[in-house]
């Protein structure tokens, strides 16, 4: 246990672990709501691809100027803004919907502007952990970070899904913006020196690419990377899809929507813990072969069952094997980039892993709407499948290659 907690023994890192666990439950009530309410107003799959779509498409093209000022500009600051704002915007969606007065455009509007907020917030968050912690423990914080989020992921969906059943979902946004006053706390009584800004070398945009080339040269981050955009784009386009799983196909409702997005949740929680054991980071690149291809056989599956028990075992599958191919590669990515480069590079992480999952959003919505959901999911889960077995045979079982770093 001392092992798979290591990184708590950093004060900072265990305010920051406090209040993420509170805050993140909040998230996850409100994404579960956010997701029924856009498909109890409008019935419509294409839509929720619509929704997802302007949730996470300014990750794809503003996360690079993210990565740009957690390498400049103080990175706690910066974590304290995005924070705010995102509070401010959960009380802005709490006040359209607990009087009834939400409209589906206003719903996609606030889920766009809390994407700008994430599209800064990820990457100085992923770039302040290793100054929460030390060097040697930041693999450790990666997974325990992981943990926290997909820990909420098991409370926060089946929190909102009884909650939506018993009050409506404006509760479960107003909630979320209480929940956010933790992690404000957390970052304000952390004991870190503020850095100064620091001054900028080449123009922006040389900036912004020098993150992108970084990564592209490195052959382990490269693949590792693509593989990771791939899976984001095709194979964890479920959640979108989740409402009507829930209703249409397992015929559960809110309550079971909740359900299932835990059970999913408990899986990456084990697979979080699971990679906090570790006390060496070699093979890494076999964890990412394997756990991608055991997500894209889950999909399959979990695509054509009609057993709502067989479909929660499935999502646990799932949630493991995604999140540990998840922390396997921002491992690599952590251990192999300078902290000078530290932010730019987290940006491009956070582009190929969610900047990308707008895109496969709207082609899985489109999908869906023509041929079904089960058939939409078992056809992008295949293409993840194709995905992975290139990855490993080409990757895993290419011969030794000198090692540059303990993370290869």
């Amino acid at each position: 246990m001392s092992t798979r907690f290591r990184a708590l023994q950093h004060r900072n890192f265990r305010l920051f672990f406090a209040g993420q666990l509170i805050s993140l439950i909040g998230t996850w009530m409100q994404s579960t709501a956010q997701l029924w309410l856009v498909y109890r107003l409008t019935r419509s799959a294409a839509l929720l691809g619509v929704f997802a779509f302007a949730n996470q498409i300014p990750i794809l093209l503003l996360s690079s100027f993210g990565g740009y000022i957690a390498d400049r500009f103080d990175r706690r600051t910066g974590v304290l803004w995005t924070q705010t704002i995102s509070a401010i915007l959960a009380f802005a969606l709490a006040a359209l919907t607990l009087p009834g007065i939400e409209r589906v455009w206003e719903i996609i509007l606030i889920a766009f502007l809390a994407g700008i907020v994430n599209a800064f917030d990820v990457p100085i968050r992923q770039a302040f952990l290793v100054q929460m912690t030390s060097k040697d423990d930041l693999p450790n914080a990666i997974a325990l970070n992981s943990s926290i989020f997909n820990g909420a992921r098991v409370v926060g969906p089946a929190l909102a899904g009884f909650a939506i059943a018993w009050v409506g979902e404006g509760w479960c946004f107003f909630l979320n913006g209480i929940s956010f006053l933790a992690v404000i706390a957390a970052l304000l009584m952390m004991r870190i020196e503020r850095t100064a800004p620091r001054p900028a070398e080449g123009s922006p945009l040389e900036n912004l690419l020098q993150g992108f080339r970084y990564a592209m040269n490195d052959q382990p981050m490269r693949s590792a990377l693509l593989l990771l955009s791939l899976v984001s784009m095709a194979g964890l386009q479920y959640s979108v899809l989740m409402p009507i799983f829930a209703h249409d196909v397992l015929g559960r409702g809110a309550r079971g929507l909740g359900l299932l997005m835990s059970f999913a949740g408990v899986g990456a929680v084990l697979g979080a813990l699971n990679f906090a054991a570790r006390t060496n980071y070699r093979n890494l690149v076999q964890w990412i072969g394997a756990g991608s291809a055991i997500c894209s056989l889950g999909l399959i599956l979990f695509s054509q069952s009609r057993l709502f028990a067989l479909s929660a075992a499935l999502l646990l599958i799932i949630g493991f094997a995604v999140t540990s191919q998840m922390a396997a590669t921002n491992t690599i990515v952590q251990l192999r980039v300078p902290d000078h480069l530290r932010g730019r590079v987290m940006a491009v992480y956070a582009t190929m892993f969610m900047g990308v999952q707008p895109l496969g959003a709207l082609l899985v919505g489109g999908v869906a709407k023509r041929m079904g959901a089960p058939h939409a999911l078992a056809i992008f889960g295949s293409v993840c499948l194709l995905g992975s077995l290139l990855f490993i045979f080409r990757e895993v079982m290419r011969p030794p290659q000198p090692q540059t770093s303990a993370a290869s």
